[in-house]
């Protein structure tokens, strides 16, 4: 089971709960989770699985782990705890996998957020954008005052931008169909998402610095007044918060990306049982408690995020700050849809050759090249709906 610094009130939670059961400190650290995955692989294989793993809720751990009837079926638990009337219906749909649910998802994040600094927007006259031609409009505004208009930092988050861009254009239907093979990756609709993104790496510092940014120093630069706005999840309001001091709604500001307001694309950390979990029982305890108001309660302020539990914050608000609230409100109440670049919406494979994609475009900047390539990715991955 892993055990990092994140997870201790939980792990103590748990300890408190059942005294007589030891948490094995089991982490892998580095490489962004590669070198974590690889020693998974070994063990899942191997016929030596750990008790159970941290991994993003959707087709990461479905499209590797449950398709390959490793991981066992966790309907009854949710069945036991009440879980189908707590957690959010198009949430259970994206971790279940032909009628059978197989994690417990302990937190949510959104992806398409953006960042800025309120008392800056106001100095450049410039206000929220909502619409894509608003951004587009603010963009000139700010590139004729030399600020740049949309930080950007290395490669994940420059695909973590371009699933934004997607939502924006798309709308939720067409960007789930994607995944479920009803949206064609090489047609008409996926050309205009990389002609728009296109557009949207022109308002970057993509040509200048962008490759050499981590994502919180592409973050830092819309604090410093480098830069206006920053498309990242919200652990960055846990960064502007608990590491730089800053106040949500004062010091930060947030907003839907443009065109996506009212639709949250989400990602989640859960934990499944894998088939031939040792200590069975004491790991179905554990995600009991993970999927409990206490367990989400205790970890989620903690973590930064908000509980998968639509019911969980109205049971301990004032640990709770606004922007997580306002998140947590807007999880209880939005069209809900799955992240690509953070393990939701599609397998592994396809996540990996992605970055592939993104090299064509960028060396490219033909729309038709991406979405071609795009849909090859499709077909050779088996994500979208098994391929067009």
């Amino acid at each position: 089971m892993t055990k990092v610094p994140r997870w201790n009130a939980l792990i103590e939670l748990y300890n408190e709960q059942y005294p007589g059961v030891e948490v094995i400190n089991a982490t892998v650290t580095g490489g962004s989770g590669v070198n974590a995955r690889a020693v998974l692989k070994t063990r899942m294989l191997g016929g030596e699985p750990p008790a159970t793993f941290q991994v993003h809720a959707g087709e990461e751990l479905t499209g590797t782990w449950v398709v390959a009837d490793r991981m066992e079926d966790l309907t009854f638990l949710f069945e036991e705890q009440g879980w189908f009337d707590v957690f959010p219906s198009q949430l259970i749909d994206q971790i279940t996998y032909e009628g059978g649910i197989y994690s417990v998802p302990v937190n949510i994040h959104r992806s398409n957020v953006m960042w800025y600094v309120p008392a800056n927007l106001e100095q450049w006259g410039v206000e929220v954008p909502t619409s894509m031609d608003e951004f587009f409009a603010a963009c000139e505004t700010l590139q004729g005052q030399g600020i740049v208009p949309l930080s950007l930092g290395e490669a994940w988050t420059q695909n973590h931008l371009w699933e934004s861009v997607a939502l924006a254009v798309l709308g939720p239907d067409a960007w789930n169909g994607i995944w479920s093979g009803e949206t064609d990756p090489a047609g008409a609709e996926m050309v205009e998402v990389w002609d728009t993104f296109g557009r949207v790496l022109d308002c970057t510092n993509l040509a200048e610095d962008a490759a050499g940014l981590s994502w919180q120093q592409a973050t830092d630069m819309v604090m410093n007044g480098e830069a206006a706005f920053n498309i990242m999840g919200d652990w960055a309001a846990g960064y502007m918060t608990t590491t730089l001091g800053l106040t949500p709604g004062e010091g930060y500001g947030y907003a839907a990306f443009p065109g996506t307001d009212g639709i949250f694309m989400w990602l989640s950390d859960s934990f499944g049982l894998p088939v031939g979990s040792p200590n069975r029982d004491a790991t179905i305890a554990w995600l009991t408690l993970l999927g409990s108001v206490e367990g989400q309660n205790a970890f989620n302020p903690l973590k930064g995020s908000i509980p998968a539990r639509v019911d969980a914050v109205d049971a301990a608000p004032d640990a709770y700050n606004a922007y997580l609230q306002d998140t947590a409100a807007a999880w209880a109440d939005n069209t809900l849809v799955g992240s690509l670049v953070h393990g939701t919406a599609a397998n592994e494979r396809f996540m990996g050759d992605f970055n592939q994609v993104m090299e064509i475009y960028q060396a490219s900047r033909s729309a038709v090249a991406a979405a071609n390539a795009m849909a090859a990715v499709c077909i050779q991955s088996g994500a979208c709906g098994g391929g067009m």
